[in-house]
């Protein structure tokens, strides 16, 4: 039956709307008793969607207890949706109690929820499983009807992800009859989402519904005044540019990529904001209460605009938004989309979006992006499948709630979509984990939590315990930065942890100013000496490693390979690309394009691989590995998102020996093993499934305990439990979250037979942008000046034999400059271009 109650009907009436055939699909759904995925746009009415057949049950059977169990990635979504489902339930007079239940709820609450739990409940993945840890979860849970995922892909394949699946399957089991909603706006693979969803695990026990396309959006792309910068990637020569668009609307959100380019941005409008715009900062270091604010303030209408990394990706229901602007190319479609769902946020008006990139390249992915975004299409991986790590917290939480039989666990948690093709072994062994530590550690009182009765059942060793547990429940393990500190002298910094994981003893980096030499850690600090031999890299940070996915590199690719597709693009970014054809060549969609060539007495590598800068930045450590083997004398290698550069002593004659499908063997292996990787992804593995404790009754234990501690069980296990379950499940970890092995192997199956080598006289224009990121460390004073006449070299090289073009050119108009825009004096150079004109919009 495909009709509301009167009551609601008339509440619909009165708000001059019409039910949408979805929200009708999801009611009949629920009359049928079936579970459900809605795709829909945002501001298709999905949220409401999700809720009307609880809100029409319950009203027209009201019951006490709880009914429907909604989870949000976010605690503010969690309480935005409690805030809103007040409307209606006040409007039609409903006898419906709501309520949310986060982290923040205060501990009198959350007590008398579960003595007297509200009809809907608001939660996380996170206070889900503590739910389900406790001994009455049974009866809090036992008569619940549905539960609503929201943002459903923003949560499969993740950790908290695999959490969220294995308390669907535990919630299934106390539960049998109650349903599975998601909701979601943009997803590339339904059938997987449709399993990790479901109560078997089966795509076929989850209904899809997909709602019709709202209106599509409109996406422009918003250039630089003059020239657009041949490198840099953090858009602030298009400061006065989003300022003026801020001005010109009402409310804007400004989406960055990384928080360090938000603080840029912010930064930069704030300097040229004479009118004292309400311009706000939102991302994850910020504090709670300094988000809170900003979200307050926005809702409330006293923002004229926000600037706001993925914080805002899921964003809180703002319907007054009137743009978005992306700064710097998206990295992916489905991405961009989410973003741009949030200006409007009605499904029948198209929604006002302009793209900012920050260099020529960026350019190129912005094209592809809306190319992208008019054909359809999405991207984005399917789930992996549920870690073990995840696996050893959730076995724990069941004990806690009460005892249990392996059998009956591992039946249930074979039910769970992220774990459907977990083996017995891992199980048990992951169990054994959980029950003693393993053989290596079983002799050690604190590692037994567990034990099994005659009867085979499994109890938890006492109260403390199960208090342990639920202080160090989750799987977010923040990404600590390392005191950088010079032997005998002081503290020069903190750079993130992940980039000291890359080196090894001897390799030499660029910070604070300054060459420094890596010579190890001590404890949780980089121990550094000044100076040393080989060119020096520049630390890397995690914000800068949301990945090109591998659909938008593949659409460059095509764009690059066809001039047809170059209408798109301005008039500079054309000359540009005509410049490579007549210098080099273009990047075929298929293979791959190598340049080498000589400058400053050494050799560059130039190859344009496409494939991220994590995956790249993985790749150059192999294969400067392999140019030692090779006897080409490497000294270091930079990377971008589109491109690997490498210089070395001697020439690359043969780059088809370097990208082999075999590079990802032995020198993988042997990289692994060398670098710190696997001693940090096992502590983040070890603090997940509780092997090490971060939060204790009486206080927090130090990054510097929890680093010495995971290294001495590291090395214990390795010694004598090499294939202990926390390493296997360390070195998959490693293999799929940090090296992006799969994107290597993809790029060197492509290239396989089809590697284009160009010896050239010097750099390419596509070239320059990778050697101006090589030693790019900004410091005051004449560093500037030397970056300069270093970039305009690159370009003038680069250009050679094209008109010339004689202007005055700035560092600006070459690279991006760092902080906001200021006035600069203007320097004469000389500037190769083939017509005299300034980059165009």
């Amino acid at each position: 039956m495909r009709t509301l109650p009167e009551l609601f009907a008339g509440w619909f009436a009165g708000r001059g709307w019409s039910p949408r055939p979805h929200q009708l699909d999801m009611l009949v759904a629920a009359r049928a008793g079936h579970s459900a995925l809605l795709i829909a746009p945002t501001g298709g009415g999905k949220t409401l969607a999700g809720f009307l057949p609880s809100l029409i049950q319950l009203y027209e059977a009201p019951r006490a207890g709880l009914h429907t169990l909604y989870v949000s990635p976010l605690k503010a979504l969690a309480v935005d949706i409690a805030r809103n489902l007040e409307a209606p339930i006040a409007e039609m007079g409903l006898d419906i109690t709501v309520e949310t239940r986060t982290g923040d709820t205060p501990a009198n609450r959350r007590a008398r929820q579960r003595q007297n739990p509200p009809n809907i409940l608001l939660t996380t993945p996170e206070s889900l499983t503590l739910l389900l840890s406790l001994p009455d979860a049974g009866s809090l849970f036992g008569d619940l009807a549905c539960i609503v995922v929201d943002e459903a892909h923003a949560l499969a394949g993740t950790k908290r992800g695999d959490q969220l699946s294995l308390c669907l399957s535990r919630l299934s089991a106390l539960a049998p009859a109650c349903r599975h909603v998601g909701l979601s706006a943009t997803v590339n693979h339904p059938e997987a989402l449709r399993a990790w969803l479901s109560p078997t695990a089966r795509a076929e026990g989850v209904e899809l519904i997909r709602a019709a396309p709202g209106a599509p959006p409109v996406i422009g792309v918003q250039l630089p005044e003059g020239r657009l910068p041949w490198g840099g990637h953090m858009g602030l020569a298009s400061a006065p540019d989003i300022l003026a668009r801020i001005t010109a609307a009402g409310v804007t959100i400004v989406f960055v990529n990384t928080r360090a380019q938000a603080e840029l941005i912010f930064a930069a409008l704030w300097k040229l904001n004479e009118e004292a715009l309400p311009i706000a900062l939102h991302h994850g270091s910020l504090t709670v209460e300094q988000r809170r604010k900003v979200e307050a303030a926005m809702a409330a209408g006293k923002l004229r605009g926000v600037v706001a990394t993925s914080s805002l990706d899921l964003g809180i229901d703002w319907g007054g938004v009137d743009q978005v602007i992306q700064v710097g190319a998206p990295k992916g479609v489905s991405r961009l989309l989410q973003r741009v769902g949030r200006a409007n946020h009605r499904m029948d008006e198209a929604s006002a979006a302009w793209l900012v990139p920050a260099n020529r390249f960026e350019v190129i992915e912005c094209a592809a992006a809306i190319e992208s975004v008019e054909a359809g299409e999405l991207d984005g991986e399917p789930p992996r499948q549920g870690g073990l790590d995840v696996l050893a917290q959730h076995i724990l939480a069941m004990a806690c709630h009460g005892p249990f039989h392996p059998d009956d666990l591992f039946a249930q948690v074979k039910r769970a979509g992220a774990y459907s093709e977990l083996s017995r072994r891992d199980f048990d062994d992951t169990l054994r984990f959980v029950e003693d530590g393993g053989y290596a550690l079983s002799s050690y009182e604190r590692y037994r939590k567990l034990f099994r009765d005659s009867e085979g059942m499994i109890h938890v060793r006492g109260n403390q315990v199960a208090l342990q547990l639920r202080l160090n429940l989750g799987t977010i393990v923040e990404t600590p930065l390392l005191k950088v500190k010079l032997r005998g002298g002081p503290v020069l910094g903190e750079v993130e942890e992940w980039f000291i994981s890359t080196l090894t003893a001897g390799d030499t980096f660029l910070f604070a100013g300054q060459v420094l030499r890596f010579e190890g850690m001590v404890g949780m600090v980089a121990q550094v000496s000044r100076g040393g031999e080989g060119e020096p890299r520049v630390p890397a940070y995690a914000g800068a490693r949301m990945p090109l996915s591998t659909h938008l590199a593949g659409r460059v690719r095509d764009i690059l390979a066809d001039p047809s597709h170059w209408a798109l693009l301005p008039e500079s970014v054309q000359e540009w690309l005509d410049m490579q054809r007549h210098i080099s060549e273009l990047p075929k969609s298929e293979g791959l394009l190598v340049e080498t060539f000589p400058r400053g007495g050494r050799w560059f590598m130039v190859a344009y691989t496409f494939e991220g800068r994590l995956a790249h930045q993985t790749l150059g450590m192999l294969a400067t590995r392999r140019m030692e083997r090779l006897g080409w004398g490497p000294l270091g290698f930079v990377s971008t998102d589109y491109v690997l550069a490498t210089w070395s002593a001697f020439e690359p004659t043969d780059p088809d020996a370097l990208f082999t499908e075999d590079l990802l063997g032995e020198e993988l292996e042997e990289w692994i093993a060398e670098s710190s990787m696997l001693r940090r992804t096992f502590r983040n593995i070890a603090t997940i499934a509780g092997l090490i404790q971060k939060n204790h009754p009486d206080a927090e234990k130090s990054r510097k305990q929890m680093s010495v501690n995971s290294d001495l069980i590291y090395d214990v296990l390795r010694r004598h439990e090499p294939d202990h379950v926390l390493l296997r499940a360390t070195r998959a970890e490693a293999a799929w979250g940090l090296t992006d092995v799969a994107r290597i192997g993809q790029l060197l199956a492509r290239a396989k037979g089809h590697i284009r080598h160009r010896r050239l006289d010097h750099v390419s224009p596509l070239a320059v942008p990778a050697l101006i990121e090589i030693g790019h460390e900004w410091v005051p004073g004449d560093a500037e000046e030397a970056v300069l006449a270093e970039a305009t070299a690159l370009v003038e090289e680069a250009t050679e034999g094209a008109e010339t073009f004689y202007g005055n050119l700035t560092l600006s108009d070459v690279v991006e400059t760092p902080g906001p825009p200021r006035e600069r004096a203007r320097r004469k150079s000389r500037f190769h271009r083939k017509v005299p004109k300034e980059a165009v919009r």
